[in-house]
């Protein structure tokens, strides 16, 4: 049964993609839940929307109480750049040499195990879009933290990391899936009856699978995908030649689901250094509110050049704006 989700649905999603913050995140939330349309098909999407909203409340309490002085949670991490993907996976599977290959985090790289004490954020690019990366300190599937749970739920993305050198790479892999499972993080592709991706509230991820550069190591890759999970989707890589990083980026930059756009100055060539990074979808008027409020408020018109307008087509405050556009706005 379609769901028929409402414009005002639409509008609270790409605030919720749009959000850095809990507040903002919580107030998406809550309007997502206001205008979902109430029937049986969307009672598990309900659900879900409620324990989110739970989750970020008692958060929100918990680092009010924590203010006093009691300490600081290292897994509270909010999203930097575009959005934020944590590295998460078992003892010596590479997740900080990605990390530090990709970014210029102080992350420790060692022959040991659980050389990560506690998480490390860094910001790698595709192209010049910002991603921020966190590697994860490794993992037991049998005893996940209540602290690292919450901030898988709380990301844009999961890479899961396999060792592609380790003869148990496939159980390893299927243990940690099915512990995330246990906790109702699951990764399961969009059910094109509820409305496709908009229905999602948790994370999306991407199986890495590390050390591509061993001898078998891609004969082992081909087992996994034969034999492994069927979603998420899976990317043979290598932290230490860099053989498959860049793909990694740009399905970073896909998955989630945004676009940069470069703004100019009447008269003046379009600032390409720093793009201003929106969710898809996004129009004009939302652009003027990212810049400044008082741009928004007052903004007349605009002017786009990109692939889907003629060159520097005025344009109104609803245009729905593409990744790489340039747009001049007059107010």
């Amino acid at each position: 049964m379609a769901l028929n989700l409402t414009p005002e649905y639409f509008e609270a999603d790409r605030k919720y993609r749009q959000a850095r913050t809990p507040a903002e995140k919580l107030a998406a939330l809550e309007e997502m839940l206001r205008t979902i349309p109430k029937h049986k098909a969307s009672e598990k999407k309900q659900a879900d929307l409620k324990r989110k909203i739970k989750e970020l409340k008692e958060a929100g309490q918990q680092r009010a109480a924590k203010k006093s002085g009691a300490g600081v949670d290292p897994y509270s991490l909010p999203p930097q750049g575009a959005g934020q993907a944590l590295l998460l996976g078992l003892p010596n599977c590479g997740k900080s040499s990605i990390v530090g290959r990709l970014t210029k985090a102080p992350v420790k790289i060692t022959d040991f195990p659980y050389g990560t004490a506690l998480p490390t954020p860094g910001m790698a690019y595709h192209e010049d879009v910002p991603i921020e990366l966190v590697d994860l300190p490794p993992v037991a599937p049998e005893s996940l933290l209540p602290a690292l749970i919450n901030a898988i739920r709380h990301t844009h993305i999961v890479l899961l990391v396999a060792d592609l050198g380790s003869p148990s790479v496939l159980e390893d892999l299927e243990a940690l899936i099915a512990a995330l499972a246990r906790h109702e993080i699951t990764f399961d592709p969009p059910d094109e009856e509820d409305e496709g991706d908009y229905m999602r509230v948790g994370p999306k991820g991407l199986i890495v699978c590390n050390k591509c550069d061993l001898p078998g190591a891609m004969d082992t890759f081909a087992v996994l995908q034969e034999l492994g999970p069927k979603y998420p989707e899976m990317l043979a890589v290598s932290a230490a030649t860099g053989e498959g990083l860049a793909e990694m980026m740009h399905r970073l930059f896909i998955m989630l689901d945004v676009v940069r756009i470069y703004a100019k100055e009447p008269g003046k060539p379009a600032d390409k250094e720093k793009p201003f990074v929106l969710p898809t979808n996004s129009t004009v008027g939302e652009l003027a509110r990212m810049i400044h409020k008082d741009l928004a408020e007052n903004l007349k018109f605009a002017r786009v050049w990109g692939s889907s307008s003629h060159s520097g087509q005025q344009v109104h405050t609803s245009h729905v704006l593409h990744d790489r556009d340039i747009v001049e706005l007059h107010a």
